[in-house]
């Protein structure tokens, strides 16, 4: 059987990333994949922060960890550490790794919130190793003994994104995949079933394929101009349609964690490399203009800026219809939620993951695309509840955007979640789902959602039992922390000097 061609228009990151990912899948030679770019078109290239998910991906791709983080001046995450989001001056830690363990059965933060209700104030925090390493920018791999406390660490990675996006052509270029350069003037469609049948470049070549995948951004060049998928506009829920970004000096130390910070009309993130600071401002139009914006995120700096603010546009939301015909979404040209859980490149990652998994021959049954559609839409939908979680259980007042988010509408689904965890303190969580336990816990409690009750299995283990457990694992990760070298001196001999 020939096999099959797959064209990917638009480089960047989730341009290499497919060619990457199909490539080494397709290394038995079921599919010969051609990527066209054209360096005339830049890329946004400030998605610099990952969830862990990103970690399975490179493991996936056979990808050595210690030349990763040195060619694409990568540093570890353990974390997002919210500042003055729940009402101004307040602070918590989204952390990757879980809460405690479970010494009974209920949950752990049961045996917590039992404790609390009894008079400890002990903060949750205090329970989770990934925060205890982060408020002494400490780092250090998991361990492989699974009776350590540090067996349990989950982390993820902050990186350029350009130096990835070049990491991966590499790869990719290794495994067969043929770049093109150029940029693409016109798209061909079969006139019986409006297949994609080439794209046309600017000095006169067609490229054919039997798939293609649009990695061309927020155009959407072969999904929305030519295909016509549609988009959903989620604008009216997540109000901010603008970022501002620029890099800045290091200051140090550097920290294992990203940092968002609430502002008047949005946030604002800070993202340590080895060789610099990414920072941003992700706002609402409707409420601050773009000098103020740039204003206010070069006052915020930590250190001198390296180049000049960049303005980004978007529109938050997803296309109706990411695989439509025989052509595939994938990144930007999908959809776009904006990074406050770093979830941009996941959703690109899942994207090359569900696509190697149903890569189609050429009949494209159409069950295929349908299957694709649904997940993606659940996908979306999923992480852009709990982004409107963050914004939801505001209790700023202090400006008009403050005082709408604390008003705007919510899904019934995460209002639900919300009235369940208030009312008894259980988290339901679907197995598909991208966010645990663990990451509601964090969010809900560091925003303030105090429950009024907590699970009756709780009250099986004594008050006395509970407090020896809960204080031998607060003291426990507490020790750890305190023995772990600093993530500066952790990159150091793992990478020599830094910058």
């Amino acid at each position: 059987m020939e096999p099959l061609r797959i064209v990917i228009v638009g480089g960047g990151t989730a341009g290499w990333m497919t060619a990457a990912g199909l490539s080494y899948a397709c290394r038995d030679r079921i599919a010969q994949v051609t990527l066209v770019e054209s360096e005339e078109i830049g890329t946004i290239g400030v998605g610099e922060a990952s969830i862990p998910s990103l970690v399975t991906f490179n493991q996936f791709l056979k990808i050595d960890e210690r030349e990763f983080m040195a060619r694409t001046k990568a540093t570890f995450k353990l974390g997002i550490e919210f500042r003055d989001w729940g009402a101004l001056g307040d602070s918590y830690m989204h952390p990757f790794g879980p809460f405690g363990h479970s010494f009974g059965m209920a949950a752990f933060h049961h045996y917590w919130l039992k404790a609390q209700q009894a008079g400890d104030h002990t903060p949750l925090s205090d329970y989770n190793l990934n925060t205890a390493l982060a408020r002494r920018n400490a780092f250090t791999p998991p361990s492989p003994d699974r009776a350590s406390p540090l067996s349990a660490l989950v982390y993820a990675y902050h990186f350029d994104a350009g130096l990835y996006a070049a990491y991966l052509r590499s790869y990719a270029e290794n495994f067969g995949v043929k770049r093109i350069e150029g940029k693409v003037v016109a798209v061909g469609q079969d006139a019986e079933s409006g297949h994609i049948t080439g794209v046309t470049l600017g000095d006169g070549r067609t490229i054919e394929g039997d798939f293609f995948i649009d990695c061309s951004g927020f155009r959407g060049l072969l999904i929305e101009e030519t295909l016509k998928a549609g988009y959903e506009d989620w604008t009216g829920l997540l109000p901010c349609d603008r970022a501002v970004a620029v890099p800045c000096e290091n200051q140090y130390p550097l920290t294992p964690f990203t940092r968002a910070t609430a502002r008047g009309a949005g946030w604002q993130w800070r993202i340590p490399l080895q060789h610099r600071t990414g920072n941003g401002l992700v706002y609402s139009s409707a409420h601050m203009s773009d000098d103020e914006a740039v204003d206010t995120l070069l006052t915020h700096l930590d250190g001198a800026a390296l180049a000049d603010p960049r303005l980004i546009r978007f529109r938050t939301g997803r296309r109706r219809t990411v695989w439509e015909k025989n052509c595939v979404a994938i990144g930007l040209s999908a959809g776009f939620l904006e990074p406050l859980e770093s979830t941009a490149i996941h959703l690109t990652q899942r994207g090359v993951t569900k696509l190697i998994t149903s890569l189609p021959r050429k009949g494209f049954d159409p069950v295929l695309a349908r299957r694709f559609n649904e997940d993606t839409r659940f996908e979306y939908e999923d992480v852009r509840d709990f982004l409107l979680l963050h914004y939801a259980l505001t209790r700023r007042d202090d400006t008009a955007f403050w005082r709408e988010s604390r008003t705007r509408g919510v899904s019934d689904s995460l209002k639900a979640r919300m009235a369940l965890f208030a009312t008894s303190g259980r988290i339901q969580v679907g197995t598909d789902e991208l966010f645990k336990d663990a990451s509601w816990l964090a969010v809900m409690d560091g925003q303030g959602l105090k429950p009024r009750g907590y699970d009756p299995l709780a009250d099986m283990v004594d008050e006395d039992d509970i407090r020896r457990s809960l204080d031998f694992i607060r003291t426990t990760f507490a020790r750890i922390a305190e023995q772990t070298p600093p993530h500066d001196a952790f990159l150091t001999t793992h990478f020599g000097s830094l910058g």
